[in-house]
C-alpha cells in the first residue's frame, strides 16, 4: 500500500484505533512530520495532542545513519552497529551533549507557554510517520514508560517487520497498518512525503487541545 499523504496515513490509524475514541487519549506525535498526522487522531479520538521530543545520535560523517536516539531525559539506545561506524566513547560524549541541548531547545520552541501535558494514568498513543530502524520510536516509549501511563499504544503506519518486532517490547500495543519486506525508506510508501516545518509544527500545538 502506498499512501497518499501523512492525512490519509492518519485518517486510517484513526480507523485502527477508534476502540479509543471518546476515552480522551493522549496523542504524542514525534516531530516534526507525526505532529500533523497526530492533530487529526486526536481530533478523530477526542483526545489531546502533544509531542514526545527524542532525537536520534548521529554517525560521524553520516548525519542521515542512526546509531541509536535518546529522549529528554537523557536516557540513550544504541544500535549495535555503532561501534563499527566510528562512533568511540568520546564521540557519542559530545553527540549526546549536542542533541540533548535541542531537545531543550525544541521543547522551549513548542511549548514556550505550558509544560508537557502529564501521561501519568492515561492511554498514551505515540504516533510516527514510519518506522525504520525504530530507535527513535523506543526512546520514546522507553521515556513514556517511566511516567506511569495506563496504556502505551505504538500508531504508525509502516514498518518493516523485523523493525515492528523489536519495537512492540516496549508498548503495551502495537498498531502498524503496512509491514513490508521490500522496505528501503519510509518515504517510499507516500505518493507525498513533503518535510513539515517547525512553524506548522508550533501553529498545530498552539491550538487548544480537545477534551
Amino acid at each position: 500500500m502506498v499512501f497518499r499523504d501523512r492525512a490519509d496515513a492518519a485518517r486510517q490509524l484513526a480507523q485502527a484505533l477508534a476502540r479509543y475514541r471518546g476515552r480522551n487519549p493522549l496523542v504524542l506525535a514525534i516531530p516534526r512530520g507525526a505532529v500533523p498526522m497526530g492533530k487529526i487522531i486526536a481530533h478523530e479520538l477526542q483526545g489531546q495532542l502533544d509531542v514526545v521530543l527524542v532525537r536520534k545520535l548521529r554517525a560521524p560523517g553520516n548525519p542521515e545513519y542512526a546509531l541509536g536516539a535518546m529522549d529528554e531525559s537523557g536516557w540513550c539506545t544504541l544500535s549495535e552497529h555503532a561501534a563499527l561506524a566510528g562512533a568511540g566513547a568520546e564521540y557519542l560524549e559530545r553527540e549526546k551533549r549536542e542533541q540533548l541541548a535541542t531537545l531543550a531547545k525544541r521543547r522551549a520552541q513548542y511549548t514556550p507557554v505550558r509544560p508537557p501535558i502529564d501521561p501519568a494514568g492515561r492511554i498514551v498513543i505515540v504516533v510516527d510517520d514510519g518506522l525504520a530502524t525504530g530507535s527513535t520510536m523506543i526512546a520514546a516509549l522507553h521515556a513514556l514508560r517511566a511516567k506511569e501511563p495506563e496504556k502505551l499504544v505504538c500508531a504508525v503506519p509502516v514498518a518493516p517487520p523485523e523493525t515492528v518486532q523489536r519495537v512492540a517490547a516496549y508498548a503495551d500495543e502495537m498498531v502498524c497498518l503496512e509491514t513490508p519486506a521490500d522496505f528501503y525508506a519510509v518515504g517510499q510508501f507516500y505518493l507525498d512525503f513533503d518535510q513539515v516545518e517547525d512553524g506548522e509544527v508550533v501553529a498545530l500545538l498552539r491550538d487548544k487541545p480537545a477534551i
